[in-house]
């Protein structure tokens, strides 16, 4: 019998710290669009790497993306991809 795959799920409160990371730009007069320039990439990044695989690499570009795209940086895209994940990860379990 094959053992299940197991799915890594980050903690909730990271996912969410960095949701609040990425729409902190807009708080700071001033700072809103230039700020995402350099929080973008990284964002990605931290993404890719907090997720791995496919949906981790899908994820970071999209992430990317919606810190790149003007007004989009309310989505909590960190927090809607933990949900995915530990649905995954309940999923696999039954």
């Amino acid at each position: 019998m094959e053992a299940p795959k197991k799915v890594f799920v980050p903690h909730i409160a990271i996912c969410i710290i960095m949701d609040v990371i990425g729409m902190a730009t807009y708080a700071v007069p001033g700072l809103g669009e230039f700020g995402d320039i350099i929080w973008a990439p990284l964002s990605g990044y931290i993404f890719f790497k907090l997720f791995g695989g496919r949906f981790g690499v899908i994820g970071g570009v999209l992430n990317f993306l919606e810190e790149v795209i003007p007004y989009t940086d309310i989505i909590p895209s960190f927090t809607i991809a933990w949900f995915i994940r530990k649905k995954q990860a309940e999923k696999l379990l039954r």
